[in-house]
């Protein structure tokens, strides 16, 4: 009986691995994109009606957060869709908002729904820097990198069992453990660490992302010097599943020359 269920589990594994159109690299996919999109607009609808959420039309921060993501989306869609991927961003409907709050944190649900922390922008300091913070957080979205992280979660907790009958069975363990994934909130437990190979991805997409909206990459180098240097010997919330090192220094002047080129095609 162990061994049949020993070979359930990585034949599970096996078939759940898919080639991501992004990265180029096999992750594990257990949970359609379409069904969390479905339970990303609920969860970020409540997340919107429990948090102080500035209007952009009298606030100057939450324009500027409108004005990068409107920029940034635009440009990631028309360039996916101009290398006949356009399923990168199929049911993406791009929503962008601001929200009161001191901690300095973003993220961004499956199907493009987007927050960034006002606490965030005084480190970010320029609309520039807060590019590369959104493009980013886009870019986990974008490489599936949260729907990797619910998959693992799926397997290590629920048991490798379907989105719905997990919904319909463990309600409340499945939408903490999306709101785990997305690194949403601080109610719902641990946050589940992004990868070393998550966040290198989301470091060299997201330089590219911000540098096909025409936003100077270089930012990059000293925003992150900022980020690490803020809070003294606590760093920011968004550092908890964000470390910021010299090792991730290196890797962004390693991406730069790439980045560089999608920004001097813009300009």
């Amino acid at each position: 009986m162990k061994k049949i269920i020993i070979s359930i589990f990585i034949a599970s594994i096996l078939t759940g691995c898919i080639l991501n159109k992004v990265t180029g690299r096999k992750q594990l996919s257990l949970v359609p994109e379409s069904e969390l999109q479905v339970m990303a607009v609920s969860q970020y609808s409540t997340f919107l009606s429990e948090n102080k959420v500035l209007n952009p039309r009298n606030n100057k921060s939450a324009a500027m957060v409108d004005q990068v993501g409107a920029r940034i989306s635009n440009a990631i869609t028309q360039y996916y869709n101009s290398q006949g991927k356009k399923s990168v961003t199929e049911g993406y409907k791009w929503e962008f908002n601001t929200i009161e709050s001191k901690e300095a944190n973003a993220w961004c649900m499956p199907g493009g729904k987007v927050v960034v922390y006002t606490g965030l922008l005084s480190i970010t300091q320029n609309e520039t820097a807060l590019a590369i913070v959104v493009g980013h957080e886009i870019a986990h979205a974008i490489a599936k990198h949260g729907s990797e992280r619910m998959s693992q979660g799926m397997m290590q907790q629920l048991g490798g069992m379907a989105l719905e009958v997990a919904l319909s069975q463990k309600p409340q363990d499945t939408q903490n453990l999306f709101m785990q994934a997305y690194g949403i909130g601080s109610t719902v437990g641990a946050v589940l660490p992004w990868s070393r190979q998550q966040e290198t991805e989301a470091d060299q997409y997201g330089l590219i992302f911000a540098a096909m909206a025409g936003y100077d990459p270089r930012e990059a180098i000293p925003f992150w010097q900022r980020m690490s240097n803020a809070g003294g010997a606590k760093p920011p919330e968004f550092l908890s599943t964000h470390p910021s090192d010299e090792t991730r220094m290196r890797k962004l002047n390693q991406f730069m020359p790439e980045a560089m080129k999608y920004y001097k095609q813009g300009n």
